[in-house]
């Protein structure tokens, strides 16, 4: 089977020449993430251990709109890694002129947009995200987007711009929610499926259950997404770096929990939801 997840982080310890997002050291340890950064020569060991075939690195939010490291990773090794990159919002001049020249580099494969930072919350309101959408249209970058509480305004996104494809970030859940508290969210993106240009990453799943592997309490989330999105629209991932963390889980458990899990899947819909659909929505080609 072919594997490509979703999201991981890959970043450089901090240092006075490589300073990190003001908080950031307190964002690792809020968000659960493992304390010590991730490489790419570690995470391809991971991957190749887990059984998995590609990732996109996500550039983590503490490491400033950094891409450096990404680029370097899908260059080296382009048939397993692909970069979604980040651009600085706050800075609409700088931030079309990467997207004009990133995007026709090979190694990147989207964008990724967060709003969940207190200093972040209000840039879906007040215009200061408001030059990214057509321009990402324009140019045809996926964009994924870490939005969880802000349903309605992706929605107006969506509409305005149907030929933007966006992916919501981890089943459109919020960092730290958990258990019985994930429905809301979960009913909230569902909502969502109406929009073909909207897709949904079903990932750092382990996180959101306070239970053991298989984590059997989100099932039901996780059925209720792919029956809304379908099998195309939604794509597996682990967040890695948290699962290693404060999770506490292993690469190849969230690599079976769909696999051997899901028992309501299908095959071919374990085929897709694993990686083909993902590549086939970034025009990733498979091997």
């Amino acid at each position: 089977m072919f594997i490509c997840d979703s999201q991981v982080h890959i970043w450089a310890e901090e240092t006075r020449d490589r300073p990190w997002t003001p908080g950031g050291q307190e964002l690792v340890r809020d968000m659960g993430h493992r304390p010590k950064p991730i490489g790419y020569e570690e995470l391809k060991e991971l991957m190749d251990e887990a059984g998995v075939d590609r990732a996109l690195i996500v550039p983590p939010t503490w490491d400033m709109d950094r891409n450096d490291l990404g680029l370097e990773a899908a260059t080296k090794y382009p048939d397993r890694f692909g970069l979604i990159f980040r651009v600085p919002l706050l800075d609409p001049k700088n931030g079309e002129l990467l997207l004009r020249n990133l995007i026709d580099n090979p190694a990147a494969k989207g964008v990724r947009l967060t709003f969940f930072r207190k200093e972040e919350a209000t840039w879906l309101f007040d215009g200061t995200a408001d030059w990214y959408w057509p321009v990402a249209q324009e140019l045809g970058v996926p964009t994924m987007i870490h939005a969880a509480k802000f349903c309605p305004q992706v929605a107006e996104i969506a509409e305005k711009f149907p030929d933007l494809n966006l992916i919501l970030d981890h089943m459109g859940v919020p960092g730290g929610t958990k258990d019985e508290n994930c429905r809301p969210y979960v009913n909230a993106t569902a909502s969502l499926s109406k929009f073909e240009n909207v897709s949904v990453k079903l990932s750092s799943l382990p996180a959101k259950s306070s239970e053991l592997y298989p984590y059997k309490n989100l099932e039901p989330y996780v059925q209720k997404l792919i029956e809304s999105f379908g099998p195309e629209r939604c794509f597996w991932g682990t967040d890695l770096s948290r699962i290693l963390g404060a999770v506490g889980g292993s690469y190849r458990d969230c690599v079976t929990h769909f696999t051997e899990e899901m028992k309501f899947l299908s095959s071919e819909e374990v085929d897709l939801i694993m990686g083909r659909s993902l590549c086939n929505k970034l025009d990733w080609s498979i091997p």
